[in-house]
């Protein structure tokens, strides 16, 4: 049971992982569309956003082999500068 719920966290941040890059594809993508309304421009914004998510499975996967998603979230939402402000002095 545990191995379970430890294992959907992981697909879990595997998901987070994979939007970042995926949400600037698409973005970059509705900016060249939004600027050059042409087949071309419909091409080349379906390109970026088609790259944005096959750089986003591959770096996902990558980070999971190598160190798990969820020891690369908890390094990437830590905020060391809070931390020090509640220390007791």
């Amino acid at each position: 049971m545990i191995k379970t719920i430890a294992y959907f966290i992981e697909i879990i941040n595997w998901f987070k992982i994979v939007l970042s890059p995926t949400i600037i594809g698409v973005i970059l993508g509705y900016l060249i569309y939004y600027n050059f309304p042409t087949n071309y421009g419909l091409v080349a914004s379906i390109s970026l956003s088609s790259l944005g998510l096959i750089l986003g499975i591959v770096w996902a996967t990558k980070i999971w082999k190598n160190k798990g998603t969820s020891f690369f979230m908890s390094r990437v939402e830590a905020s060391p500068d809070i931390d020090e402000a509640i220390k007791p002095k």
